[in-house]
């Protein structure tokens, strides 16, 4: 088993996202990361974090933000970054053909993950804790910032990223469009 660098406090199962974990048998924040890290990589059928839970399934940044909110309530020092890296064929097995025919070797892609000090921790793929590719910039975000600010900033630097290496911005973001439909199919 994998050891997940995160704390492992007990939860406040009198508060309620940990009493919710708790009825599924983690007591601890990292039983409850390994809960959630076990989970499918999904998007969820219910809106809110919790769907995490509901359904069994999450994204990378609904899985994420649920375990930054668990931190949060548990005032555990756990933070939710959002960074963006670029998304090839070596960062993302099974996006190289469909960037090619782009003509492009790698689109900028955002990742949330958790953080713990300087150290960043994704645990999306169950079983496999993944090292986090290298941010070409990152921000500390909030869990109820997952979604709203997530779309927005992820365009905001992916067109910033185009515009800097004399890039159409649209084109690059529909590689990257066609890249994440291609990795979702499978």
């Amino acid at each position: 088993m994998t050891p997940i660098p995160l704390p492992n406090a007990d939860l406040n199962v009198g508060a309620p996202l940990s009493a919710r974990f708790a009825a599924q048998g983690a007591w601890t924040y990292r039983d409850a990361a390994r809960l959630v890290w076990d989970l499918p990589v999904a998007p969820t059928r219910h809106a809110g974090l919790e769907a995490v839970l509901r359904d069994r399934c999450g994204t990378p940044s609904t899985k994420h933000g649920l375990l930054a909110a668990l931190a949060e309530e548990n005032r555990l020092p756990v933070d939710l970054w959002i960074g963006l890296f670029l998304m090839s064929d070596a960062t993302t097995p099974g996006v190289g053909t469909v960037l090619k025919r782009h003509k492009m070797t790698a689109v900028p892609e955002a990742r949330v993950v958790l953080g713990v000090g300087d150290e960043r921790i994704d645990l999306t793929w169950p079983g496999h804790l993944r090292p986090v590719p290298d941010f070409l910039v990152e921000e500390q975000i909030q869990p109820r910032q997952v979604g709203s600010v997530e779309a927005v900033w992820h365009r905001r630097q992916s067109d910033a990223w185009a515009e800097a290496g004399g890039l159409d911005a649209d084109a690059v973001w529909a590689a990257r469009e066609a890249a994440i439909a291609a990795i979702t199919r499978r």
